[in-house]
């Protein structure tokens, strides 16, 4: 009889457990879920800073299949959060993570696509933006990981993210303002023993052979700086971005610490 007992109430507590979870589900581990997403980032960052070192075809391929694992990061998030019965902290900055987080790993596929599109091989200002955005990924990895034990040091990490937006600015700046100088173009073209020009020079047949030579080389001049600037300010969005999602993990933090 007391078996028979003990099972009924062991069935009973079954039950109610069972009813307990159908109302009330556990609630899913978001921080693991940004900080999986922070991982992807700096590694994909990894590889972005590479690409500018070298200029290695294998590494922007490595680059862009990372950012389809991070659109599946994404969608596998989002698809939590929208069947969550409860969130560790506000849905709507949840959501603002997940989607800005993904941002970072968008713009570093986008600019080595554009560079491949438009021919355009790295530079020493690219390369110093992406070792700043690498730094920015960097701290917003440490301030999602912190964020639940200890979210004001989470808040210094923020900071040190929108740091690097500023510090990228100001490598923008002197990149565009050195790419529209002419003087330090031309001695760029010198220290890569590339004469400027040659291939827009059969555009212009019908005009004399010096007249030529010489808009072709304007031409040139012009086409170059606005590919690069294209790019420079692909990877000043980039930094904007990052600094958009330490801003939302300065959010979290004043609302939860």
């Amino acid at each position: 009889m007391e078996n028979e007992a003990s099972a009924m109430t062991d069935t009973s507590t079954s039950r109610f457990s069972r009813l307990l979870s159908a109302m009330f589900p556990r609630m899913p581990d978001f921080h693991g879920l940004l900080n999986d997403q922070c991982d992807l980032v700096v590694r994909a960052m990894d590889e972005f800073v590479a690409f500018m070192e070298t200029g290695d075809a294998a590494k922007a391929k490595e680059v862009r299949r990372l950012e389809h694992e991070g659109d599946k990061l994404k969608a596998r998030n989002i698809d939590v959060l929208n069947r969550s019965f409860s969130t560790p902290f506000d849905r709507e900055d949840i959501y603002r993570a997940i989607t800005t987080i993904d941002e970072g790993l968008n713009y570093a596929k986008t600019t080595v696509r554009e560079m491949e599109v438009l021919g355009i091989e790295p530079d020493t200002h690219m390369l110093e933006i992406a070792r700043l955005l690498h730094q920015g990924a960097k701290a917003l990895q440490t301030g999602f990981a912190r964020l639940k034990a200890n979210p004001l040091a989470a808040e210094r990490d923020a900071a040190a993210v929108r740091k690097t937006e500023r510090q990228t600015e100001k490598v923008y700046r002197k990149a565009i303002a050195e790419l529209f100088d002419p003087e330090h173009y031309a001695q760029a073209l010198a220290e890569r023993r590339r004469e400027p020009g040659d291939d827009l020079e059969l555009l212009l047949e019908p005009m004399d052979q010096a007249g030529c030579s010489s808009v072709a080389k304007g031409l040139s001049f012009v086409m170059e700086a606005l590919k690069r600037r294209e790019i420079y300010r692909h990877l000043s969005n980039a930094a904007d971005h990052l600094a958009h999602a330490g801003d939302i993990l300065h959010d979290i933090v004043v609302k939860t610490a």
